[in-house]
């Protein structure tokens, strides 16, 4: 008597990869950081160029904030503190902050 073989086919399990959550860079408007000094650092840290950068800072100065721009938490975390670093290091109370996109 010959045992007879049972193969059960593979199923393959695919991990869910979810897109990592997104998170938006704030430029919160002060009284005292020039204005050509905030467009310097939008051009630098975020690579506007300087029409778009103006117009974002207008936007924080009016309204009081601006979002800036969407990055995975890191990204958002490293340019919200390279760009406080900056106006820390002019001696300006120039601030970025992140928070979740909703």
């Amino acid at each position: 008597m010959s045992e007879k073989t049972i193969v059960k086919p593979k199923t393959a399990v695919k991990p869910k990869t979810q897109r990592p959550k997104l998170w938006k860079v704030i430029l919160l408007n002060d009284d005292y950081t020039p204005r050509e000094f905030v467009v310097q650092v939008l051009k630098a840290v975020f690579r506007m160029n300087a029409d778009r950068a103006y117009h974002v800072m207008m936007t924080a100065h009016r309204r009081g904030a601006c979002v800036i721009a969407v990055y995975t938490k890191d990204v958002a975390d490293t340019k919200a503190k390279e760009a406080t670093e900056l106006g820390k290091e002019n001696g300006y109370p120039l601030y970025f902050t992140t928070e979740p996109e909703e």
